[in-house]
């Protein structure tokens, strides 16, 4: 029993550790800091890289989880087919199909003018984006043959136009009977809702002398069927429109890559900062050889006194993990204050990555343990009679 309480406790070697430390001055400093960089660093891109990720899957997240968006290459010999395309149902995979057949017009309401995109499309429209009316109504299958348009909300306020204003796109006059609300940026449709103007896919034959459909959009029931739901839809139009050539796209499918690359990438950054940790680990463990070698005449005291190499390696890997200790905490602090500062400043949402703070402190410990282990071993090696020779 006496063996095994032989030696100083645990908070005696603590405290001879702090006193230790505290005798380097700077360089002790120093090394803590360089530890600190190496985990801000872990930490900042760490949680920059998730942020990243967040602010694109905001970004892209109106594509909609369940959309599909057919793309239409029609061949130059193929009459229009802005009339004779039929998107009723035809999969019980998907909810809704709409066609759409875009133009650039010029828009006039009053004093004020300007080109604008112009997409013919049907009520099935409003099902598949999820539209909504801020003011006045949305199409309905009896608006086939009239002359009406619905204004996407920066259209709107572009022409500041109300419902029931008579709007001139090219040489015929439209009635604004709805505005819709804001749909956002969807980089996947043809058309960007809110900077154009929707009509009945008949009323494009006013704009144009051959319109086609160069695009169908459609709603499948869940995201797990969409890829069956796209072949659906393929060899649907297919069959539709022979001669033209049809490409089904997912956007879930982009969003499941994008979110890939963004880990990916978070993963890379990581790896950057790790180097500037393995850094500050190695000038941990140069303060700590360096504090080995002015400290031998002490190693030979307290050896000749009666302590044990154990009790030298504790006293210098305590050191060691103190300043790693301090480092860690430092750093984590810097470095989610920095990473919260470039989202502020990119004008991204902050969104705490929940591995960066565990992640960035343990690898500080680590590296610090690691590091301080050789110099620990050094001192303990060293002889009573060498060590107090040294002058």
């Amino acid at each position: 029993m006496l063996a095994e309480r032989y030696g100083p406790s645990a908070s005696q070697r603590l405290v001879e550790s702090v006193v230790s430390l505290g005798a380097m001055g700077r360089r002790a400093w120093l090394a803590l800091l360089g530890i600190a960089v190496g985990c801000a660093a872990v930490v900042a891109l760490l949680n920059v890289g998730h942020s990243a990720e967040v602010q694109s899957r905001q970004v892209f997240q109106g594509m909609g989880s369940e959309l599909l968006v057919a793309t239409l290459q029609h061949d130059v010999e193929v009459p229009s087919a802005a009339q004779s395309l039929q998107l009723s149902v035809f999969s019980p995979q998907l909810i809704a199909a709409a066609p759409l057949a875009m133009a650039p017009v010029e828009v006039r309401l009053g004093n004020i003018s300007g080109p604008l995109m112009v997409a013919g499309s049907t009520p099935a429209l409003a099902a598949v984006l999820k539209l909504a009316a801020a003011q006045g109504r949305l199409l309905s299958e009896y608006d086939a043959q009239s002359p009406y348009l619905l204004l996407g909300a920066t259209a709107a306020q572009q022409l500041q136009a109300s419902v029931g204003d008579q709007v001139q796109l090219g040489h015929y006059l439209f009635e604004v009977i709805g505005i819709l609300g804001p749909l956002g940026y969807n980089p996947m449709l043809p058309v960007a809702v809110d900077d154009g103007v929707l009509i009945p896919l008949p009323g494009m034959r006013r704009l144009s002398s051959a319109p086609q459909i160069s695009a169908v959009v459609a709603l499948g029931r869940d995201p797990q069927s969409l890829p069956a739901a796209a072949g659906e839809l393929a060899d649907y139009l297919c069959r539709q429109l022979p001669g033209t050539e049809v490409e089904v796209q997912v956007p879930q499918q982009l969003l499941d890559g994008m979110a890939s690359q963004a880990r990916l990438f978070r993963w890379l950054l990581a790896g950057l900062g790790g180097i500037a940790l393995l850094v500050g680990g190695v000038g941990v463990m140069n303060v700590m050889l360096m504090s080995v070698t002015e400290r031998r005449r002490e190693i030979g005291v307290r050896t000749a006194l009666g302590a044990r190499p154990m009790d030298i390696a504790w006293l210098f890997l305590l050191e060691a993990v103190i300043l790693a200790s301090g480092g860690a905490v430092l750093g984590a602090l810097v470095g989610l204050l920095a990473a919260w500062l470039f989202a502020w400043l990119s004008g991204w949402v902050f969104d705490l990555d929940p591995w960066s703070l565990p992640l960035g402190m343990f690898s500080a410990l680590l590296i610090g343990i690691f590091f301080g282990l050789q110099p620990a071993l050094a001192a303990a090696q060293l002889q009573p009679v060498v060590a107090l020779r040294d002058e």
